[in-house]
């Protein structure tokens, strides 16, 4: 299979083949990820199926099958059906996705009518169009994969260019339009070179699977970062890679079509993706769980110990005194519980019962500390509205103003919530003889 391989890459059409395939997923992927962030996905399915009669009329006008006409046409086709679809959002009730269907299936219909008049008319069977709908790469000559390599470079070009104005209309149009930038220039701008990405990819793909080429790379690229510039360069990238495997593959399994195999590799790539990337991805997601889990089990079982050693007197606390206070399932509590002994915050008594040690006490009564006056804080939440604490963690006793720890300090005394189990540094009279003159 390696030899084959070897050999088929040698052939100048599998040459032209990969180039074009890659410069497409590029394209795809830098545009892409723009119609992603502006939540524009559909755009693109509808402009590559609104394609198919710009393609079928530009054929009858010529005459003969030529690249630049059929794209000409598809172009034409594209920016007639998305002027379309804002005319039918901004003066009509119908919403975006009932547009987006009116239009994908009217100017859909209306092609496979002109490619059937077309095939039942004299040399229409010739006249290859039907790579148009599925994608049929290996059609390609060398003068096609040229004109698609001049415009894709153009839009790569076009597109780093207006990299800034693209950006803050993304993210912030209001803003835009407020610091003077011709935002209906530069809306149409982008429009057009999603119609443009789209067109050139619709004799390697088709006008089935070409959304999914705009959309997938950057989808992809969407996981792995929160930058836009590394996204572009990310997504550009899964979308070069996804045509050059698509292509390789295709040119060792004999019979099957380029751009299915290129959407396949897109799609396993954002499968990886979505289970591999380190920070959104389900794998980081499922080790995150498992982590916090296992924090707030310790956390638990620790005040736990505390609450029981606070109310005994330091006295031996078994298992099921500890598991009364907060439910907890058996593994996450021997895990808990190995995880305080290595700490050192308890230790092992006889007949398989728990203390709490010196340093457990020390540490455990910040903890509870800090728990009980959080509870504080909501209770009375309107009466510190200034300190707009979120979690428990955002409370900093060392941050806050002395007469706001004053009186969250005061809240526990009255509602008998102090921790009376303290470390050997602050004993439990000292503590109450200082609440007490507040």
């Amino acid at each position: 299979m390696l030899e084959e391989l070897i050999v088929q890459l040698q052939n100048p059409n599998t040459q032209w083949v990969l180039l074009g395939t890659m410069l497409l997923g590029i394209t795809s992927g830098v545009v892409g990820s723009f119609t992603l962030l502006r939540k524009q996905s559909l755009i693109g399915d509808a402009i590559a199926h609104s394609a198919l009669p710009g393609v079928c009329i530009a054929y009858l006008l010529y005459g003969s099958k030529s690249l630049i006409w059929f794209l000409i046409g598809a172009v034409i086709a594209g920016l007639i059906s998305s002027f379309l679809i804002q005319m039918i959002i901004n003066h009509s009730r119908i919403k975006e996705d009932s547009a987006l269907g009116i239009i994908i299936s009217v100017f859909f219909g209306f092609g496979i009518v002109l490619l059937t008049y077309i095939q039942h008319n004299g040399a229409g069977n010739q006249s290859g169009l039907d790579d148009f709908i599925f994608g049929q790469a290996a059609s390609m000559v060398g003068a096609d994969v040229q004109l698609i390599t001049i415009i894709a470079c153009i839009l790569l070009l076009i597109t780093a260019i207006f990299y800034k104005e693209f950006k803050l209309l993304t993210f912030d149009p209001q803003f835009a339009k407020g610091i003077g930038i011709p935002a209906k220039f530069l809306n149409g701008l982008l429009l057009l070179l999603i119609v443009c990405s789209v067109v050139i990819g619709l004799q390697t793909v088709g006008v089935v699977l070409m959304a999914a080429m705009l959309i997938t790379p950057a989808i992809s690229a969407r996981y792995w970062t929160e930058r836009l510039s590394s996204m572009i360069i990310i997504s550009g990238f899964i979308g070069g890679v996804s045509g050059v495997m698509g292509t390789l593959l295709s040119t060792i399994m004999e019979g099957m079509a380029t751009g299915p195999l290129i959407i396949i590799a897109a799609t396993i790539m954002f499968l990886i993706s979505l289970v591999f990337a380190p920070k959104r991805g389900l794998l980081a997601k499922a080790i995150k769980q498992v982590t916090l889990r296992k924090r707030t089990a310790v956390e638990q079982i620790f005040l736990s110990f505390y609450d029981v050693a606070e109310g005994g007197n330091l006295r031996e606390i078994s298992e099921d005194e500890v598991l009364l206070k907060r439910k907890i399932t058996p593994s996450l509590f021997h895990y808990a519980k190995n995880v305080l002994e290595k700490k050192e915050y308890i230790s092992s008594a006889h007949n398989g019962k728990w203390m709490l040690t010196e340093k457990g006490i020390e540490a455990g009564y910040g903890i509870v500390l800090q728990q009980r006056l959080y509870e504080m804080y909501l209770m009375h939440e309107m009466q510190f509205a200034d300190l707009a604490l979120k979690t428990r963690d955002d409370l900093n006793l060392n941050s806050i103003s002395k007469e706001t720890k004053d009186q969250l300090l005061k809240l526990l005394s009255i509602h008998d919530r102090v921790p009376l189990l303290m470390p050997k540094s602050a004993s439990v009279s000292e503590r109450r003889a200082m609440i007490n003159e507040l």
